[in-house]
């Protein structure tokens, strides 16, 4: 009986062992599955090539706090062979664009708390810039003193526009007003209803003849008269298509580009859309783009997408000249066009130059160690201007 009972308890310490070893095996082939979806998902490396283009920093300067994690992409401005660019410290400086030098600053008093988390808009004499607390503060772009001041209901996360005698600020909660570039009095406003879940940010209004195009969270573009705000047409960009709210997001957060007679927008549901101004009327749709700024070259729209691509868009049809896929993941800008080159930056500092032709990996820059690139770069006078979310401007030749 004894040992009977001996065997049995072998038996069931063999069956022990064997059930632990089988779930060790379980437990890593899910850890296996868990490491290879976790790399899967990392930003990709960058990929060594033969440079054709070699930029070179002509300045760089510290600006002050930047916006960090605000989600503004905030980034500067050209008029007038000035730089204007806004720190979220409080700070707004101009710099002479060839050389970096400090042309003017204004500082906010520090008992104030003025946050600015949109980067300038200039125009008509004036640099206007948009605070954490909806304050827009209008300052005068020959000295940098302060013209007026005006408060919106929310944040402002994107940059005015100014033109024709109006300044139009969006706040973060669809609401658009236009106040009087020369007093600050508030002419009128028009709001939009957001939908439940949005990307972070705020596309800049474009302002054109008597009109004003703005890109909506819900995934629409529409025209507004700029004398009173009245809605002239709509149409959609991005269709917010999907069973749960996140895959419903179409935001248009990208400013419109007026290229011609020709608008054109896109949607972080990767859709990029061509319209005839005048009409409102659809000329081509293209299923590559992203929520972040155009590139506007001689032939083609240059467009990045959430995943990681860029892709060059015939501006007669839409059809895709070329893709760039070896940036995957990386949150890239929106692309700039830089001489014979698509510019983007990404999460890590590094600015990628891409040939215009065929798509090819041409230059590499970094604008400093672990400094995030959110705003699209800016080009102005052949020079490429970069602002990183921890306050710092640089600015790229190429040799």
């Amino acid at each position: 009986m004894e040992r009977t009972d001996m065997i049995k308890r072998m038996a069931a310490v063999a069956v022990l062992v064997s059930l632990l070893a089988g779930c060790s095996t379980m437990k890593g082939w899910f850890a296996g599955k868990n490491a290879e979806a976790k790399k899967a998902a990392e930003p990709a490396e960058l990929v060594k090539f033969e440079p054709t283009v070699r930029p070179r920093k002509a300045w760089s300067v510290d600006l002050g706090d930047g916006e960090r994690r605000i989600g503004a992409r905030q980034g500067p401005a050209v008029a007038d062979g000035r730089v204007y660019a806004a720190a979220a410290e409080g700070r707004v400086l101009a710099l002479d664009l060839q050389t970096g030098k400090r042309v003017w600053e204004f500082k906010a008093d520090k008992d104030e708390g003025l946050r600015l988390t949109g980067g300038p808009g200039v125009g008509g004499g004036l640099v206007v810039v948009g605070g954490l607390d909806g304050t827009v503060l209008a300052l005068d772009a020959a000295d940098g003193s302060e013209r007026w001041r005006a408060r919106v209901r929310s944040e402002i996360i994107a940059s005015p526009t100014v033109s024709q005698g109006l300044v139009f600020v969006r706040g973060n909660d669809g609401r658009i007003s236009a106040f009087d570039a020369g007093s600050g009095e508030q002419r009128w406003y028009a709001e939009r209803e957001l939908p439940s879940l949005t990307v972070r940010g705020n596309a800049p209004l474009t302002a054109g003849p008597g009109l004003l195009f703005a890109g909506n969270d819900d995934g629409t573009l529409v025209a507004l008269s700029i004398q009173d705000g009245r809605l002239l047409w709509e149409q959609v960009v991005g269709l917010p298509e999907g069973r749960t709210e996140l895959e419903r997001m179409a935001d248009v957060d990208g400013a419109v580009v007026i290229d011609g007679v020709t608008l054109v927008a896109n949607s972080f549901k990767s859709r990029t859309l061509a319209i005839d101004g005048p009409s409102g009327r659809p000329m081509w749709q293209s299923d590559h783009g992203g929520a972040g700024a155009i590139g506007v070259a001689p032939s083609a729209f240059v467009v990045s997408t959430a995943a990681g691509s860029v892709y060059a868009l015939d501006k007669a049809s839409g059809v895709a000249l070329w893709s760039q896929p070896v940036l995957a993941r990386r949150s890239l800008t929106g692309p700039a066009v830089h001489g014979d080159y698509a510019v983007v930056g990404d999460y890590a500092g590094y600015v990628h130059w891409l040939r215009l032709d065929n798509g090819e990996m041409a230059g590499r820059a970094k604008v400093g160690r672990k400094k995030a690139i959110k705003a699209a770069p800016v080009e102005a006078d052949g020079l490429l201007l970069v602002q990183d979310v921890k306050g710092g401007l640089t600015a790229f030749r190429l040799d």
